[in-house]
């Protein structure tokens, strides 16, 4: 993804635990430049569907290639990258986003966190959604740490709560509904975490 950013290029994030018709509907209507893919997500996608397309494999190093490009014409209005909607009223929609619209997010609620270099983000969320938006270039933006825990381990409280606690992560992105059991695990356990914010969004919050 920072290779794509710094090539002045924009992101489409594709998760390959979706269903393979929301994949290719989504390759359809943004119509991409370059794929990157390894060989497993090229099985994902079928090489049917990428057979007019160009596969790159981001795990194969190109000799010759600048890794920090001068753009000089690149702005903070260009396209940052394009995530799609559920499509639970119809097809998916890509929404397009900005740099400029990123980089407002964090200014904007600066003040409220006061974020620094000394905390430890964790991505619970699929960068196919747009809370990963939030959870990955907030780590970037304050000059912090970004744990990426695999799939297997955000579906353990047991095993989340101990990564949590063994990186020393301080900031939390959940639902209320995936935080709960945390807080089960939390209360059963000798070990004790560092969190500075839990910031809990996408349900209703309902009272203790």
């Amino acid at each position: 993804i920072l290779a794509v950013l710094k090539a002045g290029g924009a992101y489409v994030p594709l998760d390959p635990a979706y269903a393979s018709e929301r994949l290719h509907n989504i390759l359809l209507d943004a119509s991409p430049s370059i794929i990157l893919a390894d060989g497993y997500g090229r099985s994902i996608l079928s090489e049917s569907a990428l057979s007019s397309l160009t596969v790159l494999d981001p795990t194969v190093k190109i000799n010759g290639d600048a890794t920090n490009p001068d753009l000089q014409n690149l702005t903070s209005r260009h396209l940052a990258y394009v995530i799609y909607t559920s499509g639970s009223t119809g097809n998916p929609k890509g929404v397009m986003v900005e740099h400029s619209q990123v980089t407002r997010l964090f200014d904007s609620t600066a003040p409220w966190y006061n974020f620094d270099k000394n905390d430890v983000w964790i991505m619970t969320h699929s960068f196919s959604f747009d809370v990963s938006v939030w959870e990955l270039w907030g780590a970037l933006r304050y000059g912090g740490k970004l744990v990426i825990p695999s799939y297997h381990t955000t579906q353990s409280p047991e095993d989340m709560y101990q990564l949590i606690c063994e990186q020393g992560v301080t900031v939390l992105n959940m639902t209320p509904s995936a935080f709960k059991p945390l807080i089960r695990v939390q209360s059963q356990t000798i070990q004790r975490d560092q969190l500075r914010y839990v910031v809990l969004a996408g349900e209703a919050l309902e009272p203790a």
